[in-house]
Parts: C-alpha cells; structure tokens; sequence
C-alpha cells in the first residue's frame, strides 16, 4: 500500500510541474562580448554591465535590448526570446499542467547565451 501511495505521490509531482519551471532559473547568464574585444559598459533591464562579462536576465517572452553609449559601437543590440527545448519535453511528460506552469512562470523561455555589440574598430 506503501509503494503504491509513494507512486501515485511521484506520478502527480511529474504532471503536476513544468520541466522548464524545475531546470530553468528566472534568470539566464548572458555573456557580452564586443566584435572588436574593447571593454565598455551599458545597461540591459536597468542592470548595468561591462564587456566581456556575464549578466543575468531575467526570462520573459520579451527581447532583451543592450544598451549602450560607447562610441563607435551600435547603441542597441537586441536579443530575441525563443522557447526552451526543455518545455517541448515537457509537454510529453507533463502534459497540459506541466506546460501551463512553465509558460505562466516565464521559465520556458531563453535568449542567446552570447551577444555580441558590434563595435567600429579604433
């Protein structure tokens, strides 16, 4: 009776959450680099960054814009959102309720894990 209430408990928290939701955190790290290799800095979101480096974005179905004044170098560089692969498999194991929470928690979605801000060389 044990094993069977101990799998039934295991078979709802598989349909019950998302994929996505349990591998994804709300933020992604994206590195920033510049084409010509300078260092600058500039803004995603409101967090302030500096090329090369990591900055942590958090996961919505929007495009991410970086933003910078550096002369020379493009003012924005825009990274557009896209679906995780995690979520598809989600939808075969999860089903319905494991897909709803990972779209409703904004988890499902991912940018490039590189951008690159095109810079003039000096």
């Amino acid at each position: 009776m044990q094993k069977l209430a101990l799998s039934a408990a295991l078979v709802s928290v598989a349909l019950l959450s998302g994929c996505s939701t349990i591998f994804n955190e709300k933020t992604q790290t994206v590195n920033v680099t510049t084409s010509d290799g300078r260092t600058i800095k500039g803004t995603v979101d409101g967090a302030p960054f500096t090329t090369p480096g990591a900055v942590p974005v958090l996961r919505t179905k929007a495009a991410k814009t970086f933003l910078t004044d550096a002369e020379g170098c493009n003012k924005q560089t825009t990274s557009e959102s896209k679906v995780d692969v995690k979520f598809f498999g989600n939808i075969i194991t999860g089903g319905v309720f494991g897909s709803t929470t990972d779209y409703s928690t904004d988890k499902m979605w991912k940018y490039d894990e590189n951008v690159t801000i095109t810079c003039a060389s000096k």
